[in-house]
């Protein structure tokens, strides 16, 4: 299924997105009455709403699909081999700038920022916005302690996220939390892809581009932790619930690996794209 969050006549409601770019409207309130029904193997027929009108896409505004998670997003850091080392000012050479061990951080996202919503700059705030384009996943069902051969299973499906990053501040405060979080900074869509719509998700192509300008461009077989390991490592110990979102890194080509910089500006205009998923795409403003 491909699945919409999407605000009409001041109410907010989840669709199925049909082809011709029209919505059929979702017989649920929450994300999780979603996921109960898609657990409980009912066809996507038999979730809509009986004789309802159908929209067109450019009747609503796209929200986010996950626009209020219940915890923080949890982020991986220098998932990708030439990111992690563009971001210390390595070659490919000197390998011993990757991970040994996933790298965990957290990212609020209150609300996370819709398809065609506006980026902040938040120019009293932070001099330097940067950009990442990354595979967001939604666990479907509470689970802990799993292994990688299990974690397909608690998948509920896939979105496009831009994990928006002020880096003055992350040096400034040495983590990552108060540079990743600032309001508006979690774009995420533009739609919820479930997992039985994507073959394998470990080999995805995935791309930003600036005003028509490629800045990023890989594919997720190229993360050095697979999604299995990424998710089975982080249950161990901690519960995962139903509608966390898991930000799964961000290949090379960010901003600040340019020489010089190159950060975002107002009047920029973000797409971030992911194979089998779409485009999203955000407004840079002051």
């Amino acid at each position: 299924m491909r699945i919409l969050k999407y605000l009409y006549d001041n109410e907010k409601h989840f669709g199925l997105l049909l082809e011709n770019n029209r919505i059929a409207k979702l017989n649920a309130e929450t994300l999780q009455d979603l996921m109960v029904d898609y657990y409980s193997d009912l066809k996507p027929h038999e979730m809509l709403l009986e004789k309802h009108d159908r929209l067109d896409l450019s009747d609503v505004e796209t929200l986010a699909p996950v626009e209020y998670p219940e915890r923080n997003i949890f982020c991986i850091g220098k998932n990708y081999a030439e990111h992690a080392l563009e971001l210390e000012g390595k070659t490919t050479k000197e390998i011993e700038g990757l991970p040994d061990h996933p790298i965990y951080f957290s990212k609020i996202a209150g609300p996370a920022l819709g398809h065609k919503g506006k980026i902040r700059l938040h120019k009293d705030v932070t001099k330097e916005v940067d950009y990442e384009v990354e595979l967001g996943v939604i666990i479907g069902k509470t689970c802990k302690n799993i292994t990688e051969a299990e974690v397909k299973d608690y998948i509920f499906g896939y979105t496009i996220i831009n994990d928006i990053t002020a880096r003055d501040l992350q040096r400034k405060h040495v983590q990552w939390l108060r540079g990743k979080s600032l309001d508006t900074f979690c774009p995420m869509g533009p739609l919820l892809v479930t997992k039985d719509e994507i073959e394998d998700h470990s080999n995805l192509e995935i791309s930003l581009k600036i005003n028509e300008e490629v800045r990023q461009k890989s594919n997720t077989s190229k993360m050095i932790f697979s999604i299995e390991k990424i998710i089975s490592q982080l249950s161990q110990g901690i519960t995962l619930l139903p509608g966390d979102v898991i930000a799964t890194g961000t290949p090379e080509g960010v901003g600040m690996g340019f020489i010089p910089p190159r950060y975002l500006k107002a009047g920029d205009v973000v797409t971030c794209s992911v194979e089998s998923i779409g485009e999203l795409t955000n407004y840079v403003i002051d």
